[in-house]
């Protein structure tokens, strides 16, 4: 949510710092196209991994016509939560390890603008390895109440 807020105050044209050529791409209406588009599906993807720890990521809600209530099927849910955590590893990886990459590019905001942003995105770091564990826990979870589903109990 911190990126998310910070982003679009980005995208609303509130300067954040950036000087530069990139100062002057992050302005205008594309940018703000750009952020909006990106939180949005930012924020979706934050929300649909509460279906790894709640009861619609195993069945699909009763609301739902024709499909309520069915059984998810267990890779439907792991392939890609697994993917989006990879894919968010692999971002914030890019992001702060690569050699001169965006945090040596002395048009990215600087100082106090730098630390607020480096607060704001700070807890992306945390997001790919949670939804990671979470997406273990979930496939587990539903292995072993499939293998209890599957066993025969003596009559």
């Amino acid at each position: 949510m911190p990126s998310c807020v910070w982003r679009l105050l980005l995208g609303f044209g509130v300067d954040v710092g950036f000087t530069g050529p990139l100062g002057s791409l992050y302005k205008g209406t594309s940018i703000m196209v750009y952020v909006l588009i990106l939180s949005v599906a930012s924020q979706a993807a934050a929300c649909l991994t509460l279906g790894l720890v709640k009861p619609w990521g195993e069945r699909v809600p009763l609301w739902i016509p024709r499909w309520g209530g069915r059984r998810i099927p267990s890779l439907a849910v792991v392939i890609p939560a697994a993917m989006g955590a990879i894919a968010v590893m692999a971002l914030c990886a890019a992001v702060t390890l690569v050699p001169r990459g965006p945090l040596d590019n002395p048009d990215f905001p600087q100082g106090t603008a730098g630390v607020i942003m480096d607060v704001c995105y700070a807890p992306l770091l945390a997001w790919g390895p949670l939804v990671a564990a979470l997406t273990i826990a979930y496939a587990r979870r539903r292995r072993s109440g499939d293998l209890q589903s599957h066993s025969t109990e003596p009559a």
